[in-house]
């Protein structure tokens, strides 16, 4: 489906968005090899490169021996520090079928790590109608791995078996390389002693702008509020009354000239998008009465706001996204990811992990930027995720099929068989109870969504869901794993309660 774009510069100047070289005759970066080649951010900004590896036939596989497909990877090789990996190929429509595994050296050290699986399948990605996917940039993509500060790599791909189906088994998708993202180390100035630094570039400026006024310019965290005071940032959603927009797709509409909010306002929808309550949640029904204590002066019920750790709080490297922004017209539903990077990091850490999956979305699988809305990690620390306002309803990359009036808040972290820290589930809570709030939605109800294509729902249909939903609810896959979804029945009453329903 299909969102707004709106300008977030203050010059006229085109992004010419980097990116790296392709199998497919993609041009390199001056001065790099045809075989790996890198990617370093603009001068004087957040340091960070991307290491680009092409995977090549391993000759001792039993497969290579055969005239079935040969399994690939990269041999055992020396490279310059790198932190997170990932694999990317030509084709973002072809799936890779196979096991794919890795091992890395940690720097410093003569030992190697163990194989670690890395998820074949991402479809945290883009809808594909969307003019994010139309860019001619994007890349098919497994999710990214966190390995931590490493100077040596192994990656071996094998394709899945034969069948009857297939009984000369399954080709890997063409043009694969290994990433390997150094994500860099954020500024002295991105953290919590400097609350404010002043933006020094024109992308700066406008991601800042985008939360105003819940933030000054420059802001690295946009503070905690009480729910009384939170109810003014209704204002800064940029739609209008609480009835919701119709979810039929909306054709692209280009303002490069103007951010005003009429551009994505409910003023001309007449579909109906009041959220419902869900009989199967056991919703009490005889909860507080709208004494005006909850609820706003328009009858939404609100919640206080949490903290939120913002892109220059982060250390986002601004220059490397697109540079209008993408909203969609509301906010209905919140998907709730994990990032399948697993839990191998520090929440000291967490800062460099998104901007490694920053870096990684954007440099090496071509995205207009990072794909989740927020991030949330182990910790419980939320973080500003895709530009463009915390308030507004920003089109994110997150479930393909339902980008529109949607938002995708992503956990840190592997959660298929491993429980997530409840200070994230705490903070997953908070950060929808917040948002959802300023759409009227209640946490606990469910609404409709229209498919914008995948693999569970065709495109065009009307979808019931839960107002809180995990990735699988929408897409065929494991997202947001075993462990994580059974909290979201958590998540939903501890949400609703913080809006006072």
């Amino acid at each position: 489906m299909r969102g707004f774009l709106v300008s977030s510069t203050v010059s006229a100047a085109a992004l010419t968005l980097p990116f790296l070289a392709t199998s497919s005759g993609a041009a390199a970066p001056a001065g790099a090899s045809s075989g790996a080649t890198s990617f370093t951010g603009a001068p004087n900004t957040v340091p960070g490169s991307t290491q680009s590896l092409p995977l090549v036939r391993l000759g001792g596989s039993d497969r290579a021996r055969t005239n079935g497909p040969a399994e690939q990877g990269v041999p055992q090789r020396e490279v310059k520090p790198f932190s997170l990996i990932g694999i990317v190929w030509d084709d973002a429509g072809a799936e890779l079928r196979g096991r794919a595994q890795v091992r890395t050296r940690a720097v410093g050290s003569r030992a190697w790590s163990g194989w670690q699986d890395v998820q074949t399948h991402d479809d945290d990605r883009p809808d594909l109608d969307s003019g994010e996917a139309r860019n001619g940039r994007l890349r098919g993509s497994t999710a990214p791995l966190w390995v931590g500060a490493s100077d040596a790599i192994q990656l071996r791909v094998r394709p899945d078996a034969a069948t009857e189906r297939t009984p000369e088994g399954r080709a890997l998708p063409a043009g694969m390389r290994l990433e390997l993202v150094d994500p860099g180390a954020a500024p002295a100035h991105h953290s919590r002693r400097v609350p404010v630094v002043p933006p020094g570039t024109d992308e700066e400026r406008a991601s800042s702008a985008a939360n105003a006024p819940l933030a000054p310019l420059g802001a690295t965290e946009i503070p905690a509020a009480g729910r009384k005071a939170a109810r003014s940032d209704i204002a800064a959603t940029g739609i209008g009354r609480v009835g919701m927009p119709s979810d039929e797709p909306e054709g692209d509409t280009e303002n490069d000239d103007s951010s005003d909010s009429s551009d994505w306002n409910d003023s001309d929808e007449s579909g109906d998008s009041r959220v419902s309550e869900d009989p199967d949640d056991g919703y009490d029904q005889d909860g507080p009465s709208d004494s005006g204590e909850n609820t706003a002066p328009d009858g939404r019920y609100t919640a206080s706001r949490p903290r939120i750790v913002t892109r220059a709080g982060w250390g986002a490297d601004e220059s490397l996204r697109e540079r209008a922004f993408a909203y969609t017209k509301s906010v209905k539903a919140a998907f709730v990811h994990h990032t399948a990077s697993g839990n191998n990091y520090s929440c000291s850490e967490s800062a460099s992990v998104i901007r490694g999956i920053y870096r990684y979305h954007v440099v090496s699988s071509g995205w207009r930027d990072i794909g989740y809305n927020f991030l949330v990690d182990k910790c419980g620390t939320i973080y500003e995720g895709r530009a463009g306002g915390v308030a507004k309803p920003v089109m994110g990359a997150h479930t393909l099929g339902f980008n529109t009036n949607s938002m995708g808040v992503a956990v840190l972290g592997t959660f298929a068989s491993s429980t997530p820290p409840k200070a994230a589930v705490n903070a997953l809570s908070s950060l929808t109870a917040w948002k959802l709030g300023l759409f009227g939605v209640n946490p606990r109800g469910t609404t409709t969504l229209v498919s914008g294509g995948g693999n569970l729902f065709k495109k065009g249909a009307s979808v019931k869901l839960k107002a809180i939903s995990g990735h699988r609810d929408g897409y065929a896959t494991e997202c947001p794993g075993d462990r994580l979804y059974s909290r979201l029945g958590t998540a939903r009453s501890a949400a609703a309660r913080l809006q006072g329903r």
